[in-house]
């Protein structure tokens, strides 16, 4: 049963050294059923928190009455949670609270940090202006003005990339830290399954693959449009994929998957294609490099970050282009770019970042 209301007062936190383990909060809008790159960061986060033997406690909406996100039923958003989001702040009383989405229970987590006096750091993993202009129109200046509230008084904004912090900083945000992103090369592999990979899928090759959500803002259209030799493949769900299989028949869709099976998807094309201009990271391309799947893509935030100057893709102004160049590409070049890339470092990097808040609120 949920306890009485907790009184009004501000939460005594108590004090730890630097390398003691933590209490951690974190609050996110986006969490399980959903699939998405939000949501795999923060399965992967709270792993490696619980590594380094820290306590996490997640506050999403599996804990509260919702109702599905008009024109994104999958999302699902949490009705009236402030007092419940108090309560439950109150009785895990965190050495570090990190409010991870800009939805209700981001705002209400972020009221009640500022109410009772607790720090608290954020994170910006989605160009919400971006998206919200492809999809309404609404201009970028008034979306930036709310996303500027939201975390401007956040001791710390955390981004994946150094491009994503200078492009925030340019639009008037302060504290912006760096908090890269990993993937799991055990479960992305070049041979998932043990078998050949390469005949998970049959049809007339090369086989081009985008996998992610089915939307607007992901520019899905500019790969299909494409001419190119062999077959295109999508992998996801969204609210474009009915007008998208009905305007190219000739393209294969499929569902969503676990991880596993979409190692197989990864391990079996030629070429990954990502066709976003507004990710601010993009972790499908590090699943897709750790399976050995070159990338082609357009030059902006996301492959830049991801695939940089190394050999590992093709990032091309045309994305046709793009495509071609990928089919070059060795996967044993695409793989060890991969392994570049750990959770472990990125989990290291986000307990980082919470640290000084923590000490913050014992001074």
């Amino acid at each position: 049963m949920t306890p009485p209301d907790a009184a009004a007062t501000t939460t005594t936190i108590p004090r730890a050294v630097d390398d003691s383990p933590m209490k951690v909060c974190i609050v996110t809008d986006a969490w399980r059923p959903q699939v998405n790159g939000v949501v795999r960061t923060l399965t992967e986060t709270r792993r490696e928190l619980k590594a380094m033997g820290h306590t996490v406690r997640m506050i999403t909406p599996l804990l509260f009455p919702t109702l599905p996100c008009p024109t994104y039923p999958e999302i699902r958003l949490s009705l009236n949670p402030a007092r419940k989001v108090a309560r439950l702040i109150e009785r895990f009383r965190p050495d570090a609270l990190h409010i991870a989405t800009e939805g209700p229970l981001g705002w209400a987590a972020r009221a009640y940090a500022l109410k009772h006096g607790l720090p608290f750091t954020t994170a910006y993993h989605t160009r919400f202006p971006e998206y919200i202009q492809a999809r309404f129109g609404i201009p970028l200046a008034w979306s930036y003005a709310v996303m500027r509230r939201f975390h401007g008084r956040a001791a710390r904004v955390m981004v994946p990339t150094a491009v994503v912090q200078r492009d925030l900083e340019a639009v008037g945000f302060t504290n912006v830290v760096q908090w890269s992103r990993g993937v799991n090369v055990e479960i992305f592999n070049p041979a998932p399954g043990g078998d050949n990979p390469r005949n998970f899928l049959s049809e007339t090759r090369p086989i081009f693959l985008y996998v992610g959500r089915v939307a607007v803002e992901k520019n899905v259209e500019a790969f299909l449009r494409l001419d190119l030799p062999g077959t295109k493949w999508v992998v996801g769900e969204g609210p474009a994929l009915a007008e998208l299989r009905r305007k190219y028949p000739q393209t294969y869709f499929a569902g969503v998957f676990s991880q596993g099976q979409l190692a197989r998807y990864y391990a079996a094309a030629d070429v990954f294609v990502f066709p976003s201009k507004t990710d601010t990271f993009g972790l499908v391309l590090l699943e897709a490099l750790a399976c050995g799947l070159p990338v082609a893509a357009y030059p902006v935030t996301g492959p830049i970050d991801v695939i940089g100057g190394s050999a590992a893709g093709a990032l091309d102004e045309d994305l046709r282009a793009a495509c071609l160049r990928a089919l070059d590409i060795k996967r044993e070049t695409a793989r060890a770019h991969a392994l570049r890339f750990s959770w472990a470092e990125a989990g290291r990097q986000f307990a980082e970042h919470l640290r000084p808040v923590r000490q913050d609120l014992v001074r």
